[in-house]
């Protein structure tokens, strides 16, 4: 070889390198979207202090937003898909996914509300499977009707994030379930209430409605603070334990989409192996902070528990704002025309099962009961 030819060797970049440089500026991307919407987040409801509509609003709706405008920027510079390996959407969403298992206490659940655990296994079963029927009957993708399935049925964008994993769903599917969850959770915030109290439900009734209904727990917790203390109270608590089953209902959709769904003709059964291989093992981080945070909180006096379970929150806020970013950025409007009205009369069904099923619970279980 001539020193030319050395000389010239040496001077070419490695094919690695540029790939690295692009995915660091994707993540800076992320970063900074991340950080714009954590100050929408804190400062628009102030900005704002007399709109009921700014303190509803979640950082979700921010996040995706940022992520959409910051996707359609970086399309038209042709820049969107060199930055795209910055876009760690998986990581965020399940090391998200694995903080929210702290801020879940098992122990409370089980001693403060029994009728919870009650209303959510047959709730979440009924909404579920009414949900996979009517999405199978309009045909939808086997994927997708798990995604809509688990977030109409359990705790919204948590659970279809969950669902994602468990059946390996697209990027694009998950977006769109996330559109879906919070298009119907803001308005919920301000409708329930208001039946509730034009219907003369009690406080805890109220709670057990609004808790076991509206699919995301910022958007509960704002429908509940609304209702009053004592609903508040209950609703937190019924939706705390729809969010602890959605490990269980992962580990179900598992078994389904490698024994049933996926599985060829020809194919050997699936064993344990298989199994372990397709479990989303950020599961077993989830329930094993949630041991962990409900072990701490004997062992330390309300306050200081208060405080750590708070930061824990607040990184969780953390990375799913990222998450959704990073999910506004990767998303292609070629699967919102792919996936049509189908999905959405799916889920606007299931979310009206779930508001008269939810209702029938909460006045069948939680009638004469009290919180205090």
């Amino acid at each position: 070889m001539s020193a030319e030819e050395i000389t010239t060797t040496r001077e070419t970049p490695s094919p690695a390198a540029p790939v690295w440089r692009w995915a660091a500026l994707g993540v800076v991307v992320v970063l900074v979207l991340g950080g714009l919407t954590r100050y929408l987040d804190k400062n628009v409801a102030t900005w704002f202090a007399g709109s009921d509509l700014a303190k509803a609003v979640e950082y979700p709706v921010y996040a995706i937003v940022l992520g959409l405008l910051g996707n359609a920027v970086l399309t038209a510079t042709g820049l969107r898909e060199r930055l795209s390996g910055g876009f760690l959407t998986e990581f965020f969403i399940k090391t998200g996914l694995v903080l929210l298992g702290a801020s879940i206490n098992l122990k409370v659940i089980v001693t403060a509300a029994g009728p919870a655990i009650v209303q959510a296994i047959v709730l979440i079963t009924t909404v579920f499977l009414f949900t996979w029927w009517l999405g199978g009957r309009l045909g939808l993708d086997d994927k997708l009707r798990a995604l809509l399935s688990s977030a109409v049925a359990i705790c919204g964008v948590s659970a279809a994030i969950a669902a994602a994993g468990a059946v390996q769903a697209r990027r694009e599917q998950l977006a769109y379930s996330a559109s879906l969850v919070i298009a119907f959770a803001l308005p919920s915030i301000f409708v329930l209430p208001a039946l509730a109290s034009a219907f003369g439900l009690s406080p805890e009734v109220a709670g057990a409605w609004i808790g076991g209904n509206i699919d995301t727990t910022a958007a509960v917790t704002a429908a509940g603070t609304i209702a009053g203390e004592d609903a508040l109270a209950v609703a937190t608590i019924v939706k705390v334990t729809q969010n602890a089953l959605i490990g269980v209902v992962v580990v179900l959709l598992t078994a389904w989409f490698a024994f049933r769904v996926e599985r060829r003709p020809d194919a050997a059964r699936p064993g344990a192996i298989e199994l372990w291989r397709r479990f989303p093992k950020f599961v077993l981080g989830f329930v094993a902070a949630s041991v962990i945070a409900t072990w701490y909180l004997t062992t330390v006096s309300a306050a200081e528990g208060k405080a750590v379970i708070g930061v824990a929150n607040d990184l969780r806020v953390w990375f799913l704002i990222l998450a959704f970013v990073s999910i506004g950025l990767e998303f292609r409007v070629s699967a919102l025309r792919e996936a049509g009205w189908r999905p959405v009369a799916v889920f606007a069904s299931a979310t009206i099962v779930n508001v008269v099923a939810a209702l029938g619970l909460a006045l069948l279980l939680f009638s004469g009961f009290s919180v205090s």
